[in-house]
C-alpha cells in the first residue's frame, strides 16, 4: 500500500504529550501498563533507531503488535527491518516479524479490541471486540499486524 492513501488517524495533542509519554516513561522503568513496551525499530531511510510504546498482545500462544492507528512509521520501518526490539526496563527483547494477511486478522483485532478498546477503541470506526467477523475483515486492511518472533539466543 502507498504511504499516500494508507489508512491513518494521527494522535491528538492529549495521547502525544500526556499518555505515549507517561506509558513510555514508565514501560522505560520497568513498569508495563496492559503489556506495554516501547518497541525499537530502524527508521527505513535513516537506519536510526525510533522508539514507540506499543502493546503487545499474546494470543493463543503467539505475541503481536497491532497498529491501531493505522499505517503509521512504525509500520512502515517494520515492513523494511523485518523486527527490531521491545524493551520494558533494562530488559531488551530482539526479535523478528512477520506481517499478519488481512484474512487471519479478525480474531486478533477481536482480542486486541476486548483487551484495549477503553484505550484504542476510537481508532476502529465503531467496530468493537463484539463485531462480527466481516466487520472486523473489512477494517483489517486499515490496521496493519505484525506477529512477533523472539531471536532465539537473545
Amino acid at each position: 500500500m502507498s504511504e499516500q492513501v494508507a489508512h491513518v488517524k494521527k494522535p491528538g495533542w492529549f495521547t502525544v504529550n500526556v499518555l505515549n509519554r507517561t506509558v513510555g516513561w514508565l514501560t522505560r522503568r520497568g513498569l508495563s501498563v496492559w503489556g506495554s513496551r516501547v518497541l525499537a525499530v530502524r527508521g527505513r531511510k535513516t537506519g536510526e533507531w525510533r522508539q514507540t510504546p506499543v502493546n503487545l498482545l499474546t494470543f493463543e500462544d503467539r505475541r503481536y503488535l497491532v497498529a491501531p492507528r493505522g499505517h503509521v512509521q512504525w509500520t512502515y520501518n517494520m515492513r523494511v527491518a523485518g523486527g527490531g526490539e521491545l524493551h520494558l526496563g533494562k530488559k531488551v527483547e530482539e526479535f523478528t516479524a512477520t506481517e499478519v494477511a488481512d484474512d487471519d486478522k479478525p480474531a486478533i483485532l477481536r482480542a486486541y479490541l476486548k483487551r484495549w478498546k477503553a484505550e484504542v477503541g476510537a481508532f476502529f470506526d465503531g467496530v468493537g471486540p463484539d463485531s462480527t467477523d466481516e466487520e472486523l475483515r473489512a477494517i483489517a486492511p486499515n490496521h496493519p499486524i505484525f506477529q512477533v518472533h523472539t531471536v532465539d539466543g537473545k
